[in-house]
């Protein structure tokens, strides 16, 4: 990006891929909730984007980027179910670790994140067809 500037829509863009990142780590981590395992290194644990911001120097704006994905959350708990075939030899099993209304919350504010660059998108369009209009 060093060479031309970045405009309006490819910073809109890169912001609903994040969002797009962070959507689908989410929908990972509810997937995986209620589940059980035989030990705590086996239980699934929460997900999470890491989020990088880059400003281009050109255009003077910034955006953001994944940087990478990480294990976020609590540990698994040990619960006592003799019944369950997961069942460890003292009858525990360990629960997923995923915090379901944590996860809602981030799916909603991931959805509207999301939303609000799709109408940067939809004005900044707007205006550019509205400017040319202007020119006829």
């Amino acid at each position: 990006m060093a060479d031309s500037p970045m405009n309006i829509f490819q910073v809109a863009g890169r912001a609903m891929s994040a969002q797009l990142v962070r959507m689908n780590t989410t929908a990972s981590n509810l997937a995986n909730a209620g589940g059980v395992a035989t030990t705590a290194q086996a239980a699934y644990r929460s997900i999470k984007p890491v989020f990088r911001t880059q400003f281009d120097q050109a255009s003077q704006m910034s955006t953001v980027n994944v940087e990478k994905i990480v294990t976020a959350g609590e540990e698994p708990t040990k619960r006592f179910d003799p019944g369950n075939p997961l069942a460890d030899k003292d009858g525990n099993v360990f629960e997923n670790a995923v915090d379901e209304s944590r996860e809602l919350v981030d799916m909603l504010e991931s959805a509207r994140n999301y939303q609000n660059n799709v109408e940067v998108m939809q004005t900044a369009k707007t205006l550019i067809l509205d400017t040319i209009k202007l020119g006829r």
